[in-house]
């Protein structure tokens, strides 16, 4: 209604401006004679000034004896002479005067008589044009309704290919594989191999599963279309399993395609699994996927690509033999991937002295979006502070910033907490200097960052798929490293804590009810977590173990807790001159960095201790 009020008032300046501009056409002369009365111009026939009067319709054109023009107009209904008779106009003298009669016509003659007339005629049929078309437009809309969203991937903008993509070595082999077979179908074809039916990519998020399928597209030469699985579904009931046949129907005409399906857990998530009764529209949607998939139809060259980070939810059907029987796994990048990726979003930045082999050392467990991202905002603080290059420097406070937040250097806090922070770090920094599996200390700082008041970073020193009880029972020692300085130098404890405890309860309680490492307990898991896939978070648990054993597990967890808290006690107790040093020196510079806490560490002659 909107769109149609809107062309209704241009349609009506239009026909505006058209009849000024026919108005102005025929009305503008130039040196528009003197109209005069006819009373006048019987006095000029009469006195002999008249020389020819020209007869245009109702107009006279009065052409004078010294060449000057005037204009009048006679009676309607009667002769020139007749009118001019009736005015007083001798014959004799009438007879001397040149008279000239033209017959109305021209352009300007019939648009002032037709205009008139068409004008209204026009607005009428332009006014239901509009309507008809707004009727045609909302009926096309409706009819479109069920059609897919799809866009098709251009190959001429932003072009990305297996060289842009880091690491992923294993993955970017499984996908090379898919677009040679579409290029050459020939070579697997002659030896008996099917065209896989379906790739499923599977990852953490910012680990590059669509970046890695824009790749895909890249490479091939085929039309690649690709959609959301949120796009499939709407409130009416069968419009996603008509836009999953409208895709799949569009892609078989294009063959060989690919079909890029990103968040498939929107839509193919485990039937049954829904609260409530009534009809699902999302599993109409899913029955639709796994039919075009295959069905009876098989003879396809459609290739089904699709991504997600939750493959627990999937439903079955969808990871059978015949639809997503190829899974290609995305792992978090290890050191070598994250230099790599580095370099890549490095590319078009200034850098001065950067080492990016230092860089991922100090960010294990980034994705390959969270280094784009610390990318963008070393460039984004070197921007800031009107420099022209990226040092190291922003990079390393870049690393701060996006694991702990912006740092807080206006925060005004009083020199008692600043002491209290200062052991506080101290301590957790002291505690991991002083066991033998604890991660080498990087940085100890007492400058607020996001909800922390200082921090300790420690960083491994090579990547880990594994952790052993010992690197645990270590981790829990430096997480209550900060408390028990605390506790210590203070003789109380205060509420900077608070993060801490909760991290070392709740590696304790995986220490004994996931990883098996209890000793009273055994070899064994306990507690059951049912997911309700639907929604997507865990809403009910089930216990599969008694009431005593809970109170077991409730004595282990705290056994282990209270074993780390005395190997840090007996750390801290041993080594206080340490912890004093630590702690001067946090409140003097606020900032601790690798080499000068060595300095420190060596200048104690500190004996690292393992924790049993």
């Amino acid at each position: 209604m909107k769109h149609l009020s809107k062309n209704l008032i241009i349609t009506v300046l239009a026909l505006f401006l058209i009849t000024f501009a026919f108005s102005s056409l025929l009305d503008i002369q130039p040196n528009k004679p003197e109209t005069i009365s006819l009373n006048a111009l019987a006095e000029k026939i009469n006195s002999g000034a008249v020389s020819k009067i020209t007869v245009n319709g109702e107009d006279l054109e009065i052409e004078l004896s010294d060449g000057t023009k005037s204009m009048s107009r006679k009676e309607s209904e009667t002769s020139v002479s007749q009118t001019l008779a009736n005015y007083g106009v001798l014959p004799d003298k009438l007879l001397k005067v040149e008279l000239d009669v033209k017959s109305p016509g021209g352009f300007g003659y019939w648009m002032g008589v037709l205009l008139p007339a068409i004008i209204p005629v026009i607005f009428m049929l332009l006014i239901f044009w509009f309507i008809f078309r707004q009727a045609k437009v909302g009926a096309n809309q409706a009819l479109a309704f069920g059609r897919a969203n799809f866009r098709i991937f251009s190959h001429k903008k932003d072009k990305i290919t297996f060289k842009d993509v880091a690491g992923l070595k294993e993955s970017k082999e499984e996908l090379e594989e898919v677009v040679d077979f579409l290029k050459n179908p020939k070579k697997f074809l002659d030896i008996g191999a099917k065209i896989p039916r379906g790739v499923l990519l599977m990852g953490s998020p910012g680990t590059g599963k669509t970046l890695l399928a824009r790749a895909v597209a890249g490479e091939g030469n085929v039309p690649f279309f690709h959609l959301s699985a949120s796009e499939f579904v709407e409130m009416f009931v069968g419009v996603g399993a008509s836009r999953v046949r409208d895709l799949f129907e569009t892609a078989k005409r294009a063959a060989p395609s690919i079909i890029f399906i990103d968040e498939i857990d929107a839509v193919g998530r485990e039937r049954g699994t829904g609260l409530g009764g009534g009809h699902d529209e999302r599993e109409q949607t899913l029955n639709q996927i796994l039919v075009e998939m295959d069905g009876f139809d098989r003879n396809t060259n459609v290739i089904v690509m699709a991504a997600t980070n939750r493959p627990d939810v999937l439903d079955p059907a969808l990871l059978r033999p015949g639809r997503f029987d190829r899974r290609v796994v995305l792992d978090m990048p290890d050191m070598k991937d994250r230099e790599e990726i580095l370099k890549i979003h490095s590319k078009n930045k200034p850098l001065s002295q950067v080492d990016l082999k230092s860089i991922a050392v100090r960010t294990p467990g980034f994705s390959g979006a969270d280094l784009a991202n610390l990318a963008n905002e070393a460039a984004i603080l070197t921007a800031r502070e009107n420099r022209k290059k990226i040092t190291q420097d922003d990079f390393f406070n870049s690393i701060e910033k996006v694991l702990l937040g912006p740092a807080r250097r206006s925060r005004v806090i009083s020199e008692q907490e600043k002491k209290i922070t200062a052991y506080h770090e101290a301590g957790h920094a002291l505690v991991a200097a002083g066991i033998k599996d604890s991660d080498p200390v990087h940085k100890v700082t007492i400058i607020s960052r996001g909800m922390a008041g200082g921090y300790t970073l420690k960083l491994p020193i090579e990547d880990r798929r594994i952790r052993t009880k010992a690197e645990f029972l270590s981790d829990l020692a430096v997480f209550l490293g900060g408390y028990t300085a605390e506790s210590q130098v203070f003789g109380d404890i205060s509420t900077g804590s608070s993060s801490d405890l909760k991290q070392a309860t709740e590696i304790a309680n995986k220490i004994v009810t996931q990883y098996g490492m209890s000793e009273k307990l055994g070899p064994r898991t306990l507690g059951k977590n049912y997911e309700m896939v639907f929604l997507g978070r865990e809403i009910a648990s089930e216990k599969d173990y008694s009431e005593k054993t809970g109170e077991l597990i409730d004595e282990e967890v705290s056994r282990f807790l209270k074993k780390a808290f005395d190997f840090a006690k007996k750390i801290i107790l041993s080594h206080r001159p340490a912890l004093d040093a630590i702690a001067l020196k946090l409140i003097e510079q606020e900032t601790i960095e690798q080499e000068e806490f060595n300095k420190i560490i060596s200048s104690f002659k500190i004996k690292q201790i393992k924790v049993a």
